[in-house]
């Protein structure tokens, strides 16, 4: 059974630039079929939270340039569902924006902040999970953040380090750290108490913004200065003006980080935040050469263990390839060692520069 007061904030605005050139700036990696299933990574996000909550408890907080593609593919969302920012001023400011307005909904509103792009292989493991989540919540004062039983030393990932439990598969977060290097990573997996950082969370709207009065009243002392316009016709104009006034932090470093009621379950529901071309790879089918190809028309040949991405009817025949990323947009080509990736960021930083926007 449904908790009427279960809602879902999706958080749908980022430019996704490691995934460039299939992601842009106009059309960012949530608003795209990644994963060759026909719906969007958002579309698939959203129809997960369906079977924790009612789709009218589900809000998608995003950019304003992006509310017409919200709409597009979430037609059956109200106005009032889409949350948007008119500046892009990290996790802190929307999570807080967010828990305000569900505030003035739903006093005794429990909220899921999750984000659009992750792939999650086991939805009922991860709903049971939620559901867990849930109910210590609505019962504790707790900020409470799902962690992911790593199997690898990974160094994209934050991790969190975890304590004795409390009771009800929940654990105590003894604290955060950052994108370790890979020898550290190595140790946290070793040690056996450290989790990977989903930056999926839980908590009541009252308990998070406790937490913000508290480590960051600078975000709340702004948005908070009109609460009778949330869910109003005024509230779009309120927060066009206030909210590019707000700090840009993630709300990691603004309260998780300092906040002593922060707590984790420590889950294993098959999941990959799609950060980057090289976990795409990782997680789509592939043949007997490691290859995961997305196109109407590829032929390989003495090609290994990469991935290659063709836009439209075009044929392709790429040879003598070892672990590369081939993504071809058509009007943007990229060729990298899958080893470099990291670098993509730069580089659609530096070809918007010599080419101009349209290219990114």
């Amino acid at each position: 059974m449904q908790d009427t007061h279960t809602y879902v904030a999706i958080m749908a605005g980022g430019v996704g630039s490691r995934f460039w050139p299939a992601s842009r700036e106009a059309r960012p990696k949530q608003f795209l079929d990644i994963l060759g299933t026909g719906k969007s990574l958002l579309q698939l996000t959203f129809e997960r939270f369906l079977l924790l909550t009612a789709a009218d408890r589900i809000f998608i907080v995003t950019n304003e340039q992006y509310r017409s593609l919200v709409q597009e593919q979430l037609p059956e969302l109200t106005a009032n569902q889409i949350i948007c920012e008119p500046s892009r001023n990290n996790t802190a400011p929307c999570i807080a924006y967010t828990a305000l307005k569900l505030q003035q909904l739903d006093p005794d509103a429990n909220l899921v902040i999750a984000p659009s792009d992750a792939l999650i292989t086991n939805e009922s493991l991860f709903v049971d999970n939620l559901r867990q989540a849930l109910a210590y919540t609505s019962q504790h004062d707790a900020l409470l953040t799902l962690g992911i039983a790593p199997h690898q030393p990974h160094t994209g990932y934050g991790y969190i380090q975890f304590g004795e439990s409390v009771g009800e598969g929940i654990y105590p977060v003894r604290r955060f750290t950052e994108k370790p290097e890979l020898a550290v990573a190595k140790t946290f997996l070793e040690s056996g108490d450290y989790l990977w950082n989903a930056g999926i969370f839980v908590w009541r709207a009252a308990s998070v913004l406790a937490a913000f009065e508290r480590h960051a009243p600078e975000i709340t002392t702004l948005l908070g200065q009109d609460l009778a316009c949330y869910n109003t016709d005024r509230e779009q104009a309120f927060i066009d003006e206030v909210y590019p006034q707000t700090p840009s932090i993630s709300v990691d470093y603004a309260i998780m980080e300092k906040a002593t009621n922060v707590f984790t379950i420590p889950a294993q529901f098959g999941w990959s935040d799609l950060g980057a071309w090289a976990s795409l790879h990782d997680e789509m089918p592939q043949d007997d050469q490691g290859n995961a190809v997305q196109g109407e028309a590829i032929l390989l040949h003495d090609t290994h263990n990469s991935l290659v991405r063709i836009s439209g009817d075009r044929l392709a025949v790429i040879a003598g390839l070892d672990d590369f990323i081939v993504v071809d947009e058509g009007d943007v080509l990229l060729i990298c060692p899958k080893a470099r990736e990291q670098e993509i960021k730069a580089l659609r930083q530096r070809v918007g520069k010599e080419f101009g926007a349209d290219y990114v």
